[in-house]
């Protein structure tokens, strides 16, 4: 019989998630600005797509999210995204976590955690790629032919970015998942 885990441990647990999640955005590497923008490989959507996988959709989305947005709030080049930046990664981690998680399945399945993080991946970058396509469409006033050769170059970025994240996030879950079994963490279930 499974022991239920507790409130505080569960609350505590996204808090620890969402402090990595925050963390490993500052391992990336930049690449050539083009048209303004500082695209970058970074380590974050793995541990978005992580969070969804391991603390379930709304747990694992509030982790993504906040972990994200305090992310933003530190870095001037992103705060004015930082609302946003908190609904999207809420938004991948929730569907990830969502179809992992469907029908009982409890993030058990390889083939169904793939499916998620490739649609949690999805989503972040069609509401991305929009957002700043409407920015730079309608608020810079930015001229169609630059705003299509900056989204370009923000579909090559995060497309790189959702495959690496899905190609770690998946297999590295089923790792954490074991560890958190044997320290007696993985009542997640009963809390979401």
């Amino acid at each position: 019989m499974r022991k239920k885990m507790s409130s505080i441990t569960f609350v505590a647990m996204v808090g620890v998630v969402g402090a990595l999640v925050f963390a490993s955005n500052y391992l990336y590497v930049p690449l050539p600005a083009i048209a303004g923008t500082t695209p970058r490989i970074h380590m974050g959507n793995i541990m978005c797509l992580l969070a969804g996988l391991i603390l379930g959709p709304i747990p694992g989305g509030i982790a993504a999210g906040v972990g994200s947005l305090f992310f933003d709030l530190t870095n001037p080049l992103y705060v004015s995204s930082a609302p946003f930046t908190l609904v999207f990664k809420f938004l991948m981690a929730f569907v990830c976590g969502s179809i992992a998680w469907g029908r009982g399945m409890e993030a058990k399945s390889f083939k169904r955690n793939i499916v998620a993080g490739i649609l949690g991946q999805l989503t972040y970058i069609i509401l991305y790629l929009g957002k700043d396509l409407a920015t730079n469409l309608f608020f810079n006033r930015v001229e169609v032919q630059t705003a299509l050769f900056s989204l370009a170059q923000k579909a090559v970025t995060s497309t790189i970015n959702g495959i690496i994240a899905v190609v770690f996030a998946v297999p590295l879950s089923f790792a954490l998942r074991k560890g958190l079994e044997q320290a007696n963490l993985h009542g997640l279930r009963d809390i979401h």
